[in-house]
């Protein structure tokens, strides 16, 4: 069992209410691939440049990681500064270096192609075709998309949401996308341009599961303190992707346990700046507030009359 991410590594300067942290390890393939590498084995595909040293790769190392996909390029690690609101609700990007991530075009290692779930992180649409087309046969396919492309590539994310079964999105996306604020109706009209199991996260208010006529709402984890939300998202969908390799499943009911899951190590995510809290994180402690959570939206139903 095996879960291929493709996406950014990369070196974060945050600022949000809690403190500032200066160049810390971030990117979409880094927060997936160290959530989902408590519950499977991760290929992960990215790129770094010169800058990249051995402490940037201890995160990495040690873990159910495989870096032999992380490409090491002439240049420096693609860079992204924000600065978050008091609330954590709302970030202004300072600014955004790609370096070596600006012409990145993704090749897998043959160790890799035969891996059993595929994750296209928030890259450029033809690139995350590329990418699938490069795997042999894998069970499920999902991946992640941003304003950016939809407000600019259309057609090329059209492409590749007719080839993948899962889709995560926030809400403002689903309704662009969409062409309709409503995001039942939205959600309706996206799930017919290919993926089947649609997610729309919600921040801090969780997550929205959509599949067949079914809809599934999730919480998310209440959190007292909460130091830095970059990278939640990314957390969620390595953590709902990890479950589901691990169970080998992909039935209705074990895509809501994934979401709560997803959910759950998420919320680990936010209680520190970057990926500090992920490299620390024990598996009981994953458990103990799965069940927690569980408990938290559980509820008996009325008896009928």
């Amino acid at each position: 069992m095996s879960v291929l991410v493709v996406g950014s590594v990369a070196y974060d300067t945050l600022e949000t209410p809690a403190g500032r942290a200066e160049k810390i390890l971030g990117g979409s393939a880094s927060y997936f691939a160290l959530a989902a590498s408590y519950f499977t084995d991760v290929n992960m595909v990215g790129v770094v440049g010169d800058d990249f040293g051995p402490e940037q790769m201890s995160a990495f190392e040690g873990r159910r990681i495989n870096l032999e996909g992380l490409e090491h390029a002439p240049g420096k690690t693609f860079h992204w500064q924000g600065k978050y609101s008091t609330d954590l609700n709302s970030r202004e990007t300072i600014c955004t270096d790609l370096n070596v991530f600006e012409h990145f075009k993704p090749k897998l290692p043959e160790s890799y192609r035969k891996s059993d779930r595929l994750f296209l992180g928030n890259i450029e649409p033809s690139l995350q075709r590329d990418v699938l087309e490069q795997v042999d046969a894998p069970q499920l396919v999902g991946c992640d998309t941003m304003n950016l492309w939809i407000n600019h590539r259309l057609e090329e994310l059209k492409k590749t949401l007719a080839k993948v079964e899962v889709l995560l999105i926030n809400d403002s996306e689903a309704r662009e996308l969409a062409g309709d604020w409503n995001v039942i109706r939205a959600a309706r009209k996206i799930r017919a341009m290919g993926p089947k199991t649609l997610i729309i996260k919600k921040g801090e208010h969780g997550a929205l599961l959509f599949q067949e006529d079914s809809c599934f709402l999730a919480s998310a984890f209440p959190l007292e303190h909460v130091k830095d939300p970059t990278g939640a998202g990314d957390s969620f969908a390595g953590g709902l992707m990890g479950y589901l390799d691990q169970s080998g499943s992909h039935d209705e009911a074990t895509f809501r346990q994934a979401v709560i899951m997803g959910s759950t190590v998420a919320s680990f995510c936010c209680e520190d700046f970057g990926v500090e809290r992920l490299l620390t994180l024990k598996q009981d402690e994953i458990h103990e507030r799965f069940h927690e959570f569980a408990s938290m939206v559980h509820f008996d139903r009325l008896p009928l009359k």
